[in-house]
């Protein structure tokens, strides 16, 4: 299977939004200064208007920034109207700035201020008016998945709380009673209890997850986690006899978050499960490009290419063939850490060959 790795995106997503303000910025600049020039505007001129400019891109890059953050966990409708408000109070700012610097006619100002403002209102009115459909139909689908994982966090919590149940109700109304039996339903109790713990800590983890307060979190070395990570797994591979190898390419000991030692672990156990008996596991890691990058590869059937993009969703476990006593959860929850440490994971496969997944983040050293 060919060693392909992800590519990592900008580390944060508030500067790539201020980026993303301060280009446009720059781009309208650079339009209006082709325009004086050709105009007939002087170099001195040009020179003010340029620096007059600068001051207007910090604005609005500071401005798009605070916005973005303000309405980070607004509903769609109200995002759209807080973006249209933002552009408003951007223009304006931009236009009380260039005023004052220019020392521009107060009474002028005020009329372009009018006309910007009708100008924005009509373009604000207008885009809300087209994206009214799109935002209603975005809205519908996020319900849709809320709804579904609200369905198939109840399946799974059904289950094993349905076993537990039947066997307390047996017990209780002495329809077993001989030790033998006593400590056969005894041990399968403790595995349907540890199955709901497993749920409901992978649910909470998943919920919980901030990229803040991950990145403010002291550093590991790779080494560290992915010794963690082997102990945690390592009985159920030797209960299938597998082989589990591990090439870090003088990756060892590279600093990472702790939290990466929960996703090295989801993806072992992931493997692990899929692997036919006295098959092989293998992870390898190494430092390149600025980034981290590790994968986890197994033998075994494989994923089917139209299953691939649905690996990552919440309690998806394809065919009969990839069901287990997983929570459904931990590819879900290896990406959304994986994410939150401003990383990328990915997988690929080809039928009879396993699986490969190939995790890259920023390195903290």
């Amino acid at each position: 299977m060919s060693a392909a790795w992800p590519t990592l995106r900008p580390r944060s997503a508030a500067a790539r939004i201020a980026l993303v303000a301060a280009g446009g910025g720059l781009l309208g600049a650079l339009t209006a200064l082709v325009a004086g020039a050709a105009s007939g505007m002087s170099g001195a001129e040009l020179d003010h208007l340029a620096a007059l400019f600068g001051v207007g891109v910090l604005v609005t890059a500071v401005a798009v920034t605070i916005a973005d953050r303000l309405l980070a966990r607004a509903t769609i409708r109200r995002r759209l109207f807080g973006v249209a408000l933002a552009s408003a109070l951007a223009g304006l700012a931009n236009l009380a700035a260039l005023a004052a610097l220019m020392l521009v006619d107060g009474h002028d100002a005020v009329l372009i201020a009018i006309l910007l403002v009708y100008s924005l209102g009509v373009g604000a009115g207008t885009a809300l008016a087209l994206a009214r459909p799109s935002a209603r139909a975005l809205e519908d689908a996020v319900e849709s998945q809320r709804r579904d994982l609200l369905t198939a966090v109840s399946h799974d919590l059904r289950t094993p709380l349905a076993s537990l149940r039947a066997m307390i109700e047996a017990i209780d109304d002495g329809v077993v009673e001989d030790p033998a039996t006593l400590r056969l339903y005894t041990a399968e109790m403790r595995r349907s209890a540890g199955a709901l713990g497993d749920l409901v800590d992978d649910l909470f983890e998943l919920i919980q997850l901030e990229s803040p307060a991950i990145e403010a979190e002291n550093s590991a070395t790779l080494d560290e986690v992915l010794g963690a990570a082997l102990a945690a797994c390592g009985s159920s591979a030797a209960e299938k006899g597998l082989h589990l190898e591990t090439h870090l390419d003088g990756a060892s000991e590279a600093p990472c978050s702790p939290r990466l030692g929960r996703v090295i672990q989801n993806l072992l156990q992931n493997a692990i499960r899929h692997t036919p008996v006295d098959g092989t596991v293998r992870v390898e890691a190494r430092r390149a490009a600025g980034g981290l990058q590790l994968s986890v590869e197994n033998e075994g059937d494989g994923i089917p290419p139209e299953s691939l993009p649905l690996v990552f969703d919440p309690f998806w476990r394809g065919d009969s063939a990839r069901s287990g006593d997983g929570s459904g959860l931990g590819l879900t929850l290896a990406k959304r850490i994986v994410e939150s440490l401003d990383g990328r994971i990915e997988v690929e496969s080809e039928p009879d060959r396993g699986a490969r997944f190939a995790v890259v983040v920023p390195d903290r050293g």
